[in-house]
């Protein structure tokens, strides 16, 4: 399942079966005032865009959600936050977790990986930023385990990503994965003077489903491919930030 595009603006909004007040905003590189390499919704304020304009845009993002929506400061860490604690802060971590409808989860990226979570019945969301070393180090695991809910109740969504064609890797990653798991050997192909091309949706998917979820949906999306859509720190090395955002609307 992919990508529902939001006809009132340049947004997307998970494809999955979550309940109806779990609520979803995917952000692409449409739609937004900042200028040059950052044209034009660009979210991140740490990637030297003029101040003003990130703020424009999150303020754009903003008056689609009902709750204020929290922007972690992302470290590459397997830190998770409560959203709830953090309002109008940016907290050091990589994920974060709601279960009181008070705040908004955001994991930013530009070619890493984020995932949505939440229950079957809508009591816990969270958000989370996995790119190769939290995907390794345990982000996802953390996550899981900071929603306080059995994990077959989880479902995941994985936003868009740099795909298994263009996420060219070293031999440092593939150890880092493949010593923790045989499994993930599958994730990697071989192309030559110790260099892979990696699957991080399959990386993914195989971490949750080692921790008991089942329900995993998204994963079809390349940011590095599809450039009028997506900001692509690979192709463009100094670009913006897209949002994958997560709230409970318990109106």
């Amino acid at each position: 399942m992919g990508l529902h595009p939001d006809q009132n603006a340049p947004f997307f909004h998970a494809d999955w079966p979550a309940p109806a007040h779990v609520k979803t905003l995917i952000t692409t590189r449409n739609g937004g005032i900042s200028e040059g390499v950052y044209r034009s919704l660009n979210l991140g304020s740490h990637v030297g865009d003029r101040p003003e304009h990130v703020e424009h845009n999150r303020q754009t993002v903003q008056a689609h959600i009902s709750a204020p929506v929290v922007y972690l400061n992302q470290i590459h860490s397997t830190t998770v936050v409560r959203t709830a604690e953090h309002i109008g802060q940016s907290p050091d971590a990589d994920a974060a977790v709601d279960n009181t409808a008070t705040a908004a989860c955001a994991a930013m990226t530009a070619d890493c990986l984020p995932v949505l979570f939440c229950d079957k019945a809508g009591t816990v969301v969270a958000a989370a930023h996995a790119g190769w070393r939290g995907l390794a180090g345990g982000i996802l695991q953390n996550t899981i385990a900071a929603m306080n809910v059995p994990p077959i109740e989880i479902m995941a969504y994985l936003g868009p990503a740099i795909g298994p064609d263009a996420f060219e890797v070293g031999q440092d990653v593939y150890d880092a994965f493949c010593a923790q798991s045989h499994q993930t050997e599958q994730a990697f192909e071989p192309i030559g003077s110790g260099k892979y091309l990696a699957d991080i949706y399959a990386l993914a998917r195989l971490t949750l489903q080692r921790e008991g979820v089942s329900m995993i949906y998204g994963g079809t999306h390349c940011t590095v491919l599809e450039r009028d859509t997506f900001f692509s720190y690979r192709r463009e090395k100094q670009t913006g930030r897209m949002a994958s955002i997560i709230w409970l609307d318990n109106r």
